[in-house]
């Protein structure tokens, strides 16, 4: 049995304004896989890398999520510019470790993510 990771979903209030920042920091396109407009995906199932979907849900997201992104970047500040750039924020939160920096940002809806840069 052959398995892999074929995507990541997200739950939000706007996916397509989920998706345009994403596609953007990704520089991944976003899709037209979906009819509906309670969804949006960046990526594709037939990629190499997992698909990004954002689906609507009514209730805003409330406290720390459990599951988040891990962004590989080349330059930990660059990404963090481009992050802010596309609407999105910062925490504060930086961790400095041997192997690299990880750097706790925010999408435009409020769900964290790290930006990694490995050395």
């Amino acid at each position: 049995m052959s398995t892999r990771i074929a995507g990541v979903t997200i739950d939000c209030r706007d996916p397509h304004a989920l998706a345009r920042f994403w596609s953007q920091l990704l520089g991944r396109p976003v899709t037209a896989e979906h009819s509906d407009d309670n969804w949006a995906s960046v990526g594709s199932v037939r990629d190499s890398t997992p698909r990004l979907t954002f689906q609507r849900v009514p209730e805003p997201n409330v406290g720390k999520v459990r599951l988040h992104l891990d962004i590989q970047v080349d330059d930990v500040s660059e990404a963090q510019d481009r992050v802010l750039e596309l609407g999105g924020s910062l925490t504060g939160e930086r961790h400095d470790y041997d192997e690299g920096v990880v750097v706790v940002v925010r999408d435009p809806e409020g769900h964290e993510f790290c930006l990694v840069q490995f050395f």
